[in-house]
């Protein structure tokens, strides 16, 4: 953590934690201000949980929060009355600074200060604001017209899915001019959150350095993207730097909407509601899990599309073994409140999930989806549609919730050219070429393939487009074809899984035969491949292109 200065009362910062806020209380801020939306981060805590955390230690929260690249006048307008009511010092944070730092400069701009002595102020604490004399709180007409960095192939998203590509590029040619754009300083392997949430794994174990991970010749612009201009070949980033490029890779995941459901923000971490879908609740899962003697302990599943579908009956499905093992499971009901219809999608892998349901003695509940939290008095209330298609508001008591919120794609793909009407990265779902713009790809979790949203599907289809991307540049026919491969062990007891393997349509596509694994069956091998095998595939050979059954298929 690194507080710069601004002014004699004004500091930013990258994105804080709870267990931060005693050392900044030691340095004298009085006053937090949050410029970052809740739920862009997988280590993100929530802007209820931060304010509950500084009250305890002296301090005050305001929540400001500014979608990236879209500051605007009347946002720095409330930027600027806090700075002159608030207490001071003051601490302002989002994901990098960045936007802490444009609202700032806009509100002193629009007090007349002199716009040279802001940008100074700014680049001495960082943070470049580019076309601020231009217009500080958006790129103007003229931005695209300048380019702030030019590379070969540029590559939006430095996740699996973005560092599997950028290294199976270099695989095919070490001399590629390839760029990242990421303002992330950890990467996560968060398949490994489910066996956090266990006890099986410890958290640190699935976080690295993004410095240690981006490939050795790979330029690395640290920066949150603002929007795209697909007919300038341009990205713009936050502060209206622009990036151009030959060809465009976009896979920067999905954003979790925790405040989507109201109540939820405010409990997670609290009362007995957590989620392995965060890196720092999933050793909550485990803390809880460990202490429930008894009472009612409820898992839920948002509607499709969500990463990895089978993430939230794992919690359950390891949740329950280990209360059966310690001898709680007459003590402790258990309900899995599904807003789909069915246990899992592909057909074949439901008759031994149903085995497990019965033995942990799991009532299952389809169509109802979550849609309220009152963490206080342990409520949590579900909207559940009826046979005729009318729906009802029931409510749950809990002890235990674990809760999977809404995912939709990033704020700035939505908004962008490059989304189809419901928000997702719009891509033909073979060749993975932007179904409108021939220079641009799209994988991973913001893509709009109908495929499993997982870490085995973007190990898949990084070398297709990666392959893809190579033919373009040498303008020949894209031959690589992604057959909607994806994974997902699904962890039905502490050291037992069915290993499901499916592609396009539910059509099975098993990487062992039968007689060795077969993944429509519980299996100690399966079990042993997601604990010992799976994490050093995805550091060593995944995101170092090393495409070990993860060859594209080619056709012609």
């Amino acid at each position: 953590m690194q507080l710069r200065a601004l002014s004699d009362t004004l500091f930013v910062s990258a994105q804080i934690q709870v267990t931060d806020l005693p050392a900044i209380a030691a340095q004298g801020v009085r006053t937090l201000i949050c410029n970052r939306p809740d739920g862009e981060g997988a280590d993100q805590p929530t802007h209820q949980e931060l304010a509950e955390a500084a009250t305890a230690a002296g301090l005050r929260l305001h929540y400001l929060p500014v979608v990236s690249g879209r500051v605007d006048d009347d946002t720095a307008a409330v930027f600027g009355a806090l700075l002159e009511t608030a207490d001071k010092p003051i601490l302002a944070f989002c994901r990098t600074g960045m936007r802490s730092t444009t609202l700032w400069a806009l509100s002193q701009a629009a007090r007349q200060q002199p716009v040279e002595t802001l940008v100074q102020r700014a680049h001495e604490a960082g943070y470049d604001l580019g076309a601020i004399g231009e217009r500080l709180n958006r790129c103007g007409a003229g931005a695209a017209t300048r380019t702030d960095a030019r590379h070969t192939v540029v590559i939006v998203g430095g996740g699996a899915a973005g560092i599997a590509t950028a290294s199976s590029l270099l695989a095919r040619d070490p001399k590629l001019d390839i760029a990242i754009i990421d303002p992330a300083d950890t990467h996560y392997y968060q398949p490994g959150w489910t066996l956090v949430g266990a006890g099986v794994f410890r958290p640190e174990t699935t976080a690295r350095s993004m410095a240690r991970l981006i490939p050795r010749g790979v330029h690395w612009i640290k920066a949150a993207v603002a929007g795209f201009e697909p007919a300038n070949k341009a990205v713009i980033l936050e502060g209206c730097r622009v990036v151009r490029y030959e060809m465009l890779v976009v896979c920067p995941g999905l954003k979790l909407d925790w405040t989507a459901i109201p109540g939820l923000a405010e409990s997670i971490g609290h009362h007995g509601v957590t989620s392995n879908y965060r890196y720092d609740l999933a050793p909550y899962t485990w803390k809880l899990v460990q202490e429930l003697q008894r009472g009612r302990a409820l898992f839920t599943q948002p509607p499709m599309p969500i990463k990895c579908a089978g993430a939230p009956q794992k919690a359950l499905y390891l949740s329950c073994d280990h209360w059966r093992r310690h001898g709680r499971q007459g003590a402790i009901k258990t309900e899995f409140l599904n807003a789909g219809a069915v246990l899992f999608g592909v057909a074949d892998y439901v008759p031994a999930l149903m085995e497990y349901i019965r033995r942990y003695e799991v009532e299952l509940s389809f169509g109802h989806t979550l849609t309220a939290v009152d963490g206080p008095r342990q409520i949590a209330s579900f909207t559940r549609t009826r046979p005729d298609g009318s729906k009802e508001t029931v409510e749950r008591e809990f002890d235990m919730l674990h809760a999977v919120p809404p995912q939709t794609a990033p704020d700035f793909i939505r908004s962008s050219p490059l989304a189809d009407a419901a928000g997702w990265i719009d891509v033909d779902p073979a060749t993975l070429q932007h179904r409108r713009y021939a220079d641009i790809f799209g994988l991973g979790d913001a893509g709009n393939m109908p495929n499993a949203k997982t870490a085995a599907a973007a190990r898949k289809q990084a070398p297709t487009v990666a392959h893809n991307v190579i033919a373009a540049l040498k303008g020949q026919p894209l031959n690589g074809r992604y057959d909607g491969y994806g994974s997902c062990p699904l962890t039905v007891e502490r050291g037992k899984i069915v290993l499901a393997e499916f592609g396009y349509g539910g059509k099975l596509k098993p990487s062992f035969p039968a007689w060795l694994l077969d993944g429509r069956k519980p299996t100690r091998a399966a079990w042993l491949l997601k604990e010992r095998l799976l994490p050093p595939l995805y550091w060593e050979a995944m995101l170092k292109g090393r495409e070990w059954l993860a060859k594209p298929e080619l056709v012609g």
